[in-house]
């Protein structure tokens, strides 16, 4: 299969190419590294990345940026870098996709577990995700030529101790598992899916 992972060199990403690229072309993107560049914020910036990468079997996203801070000193300016970025960012790479697709090919995007289950300065990401979540749901009854969409949901990565004080309570996932969580989707069998790993 022909792979596409845009973010490939972030903390998910490089997880997820290592599995695939054992058995599979894999395309690496993202904004200043990998194979190809592209700016997901920028719809001619992706429309321009498809027609480098041309016809391929499945893409992977795990990237976009959102605002995390508080609600009373956020604005709608703080708001918009979720939707500009890991939002519209994700669904564009979809929306602008889709013409690029082989038959039978696949969207993996990423929404998190802030959907579900907020925290105190996440509420940007609470509404991304939680959009993320519904767009895949949506978009899986309206793709043409069987062509599968889910999302992988993830919970705080142990690998990301950092952000730790800002969930409390939380168990850190494993990384394995949400690699596992998106091989899951690239080559099952599911479409419209929120694959959770909490």
């Amino acid at each position: 299969m022909k792979i596409i992972i845009v973010g490939a060199t972030g903390t998910i990403g490089k997880h997820i190419t290592s599995a695939l690229k054992k058995d599979h072309e894999v395309i690496t993107a993202g904004s200043k590294s990998g194979d190809l560049q592209l700016d997901i914020t920028s719809p001619a910036s992706i429309e321009h990345f498809f027609e480098q990468t041309g016809k391929f079997d499945a893409l992977v996203s795990a990237t976009g940026s959102a605002h995390f801070g508080p609600l009373i000193t956020m604005t709608d300016t703080d708001f918009r870098i979720g939707i500009n970025s890991k939002l519209m960012g994700q669904i564009n790479l979809v929306l602008i996709g889709q013409h690029y697709i082989n038959p039978k090919g696949s969207f993996t995007l990423t929404s998190g577990i802030l959907s579900e289950d907020p925290i105190v300065l996440g509420a940007n990401l609470s509404a991304v995700n939680g959009a993320i979540n519904a767009f895949v749901k949506s978009a899986a009854i309206e793709l043409d030529n069987s062509v599968r969409i889910n999302a992988v949901s993830p919970g705080v990565f142990e690998e990301s101790s950092g952000y730790f004080p800002y969930f409390p309570g939380h168990i850190p996932v494993k990384m394995d598992r949400v690699t596992q969580a998106y091989i899951k989707s690239v080559l099952g069998a599911a479409t419209g899916q929120v694959i959770k790993v909490y």
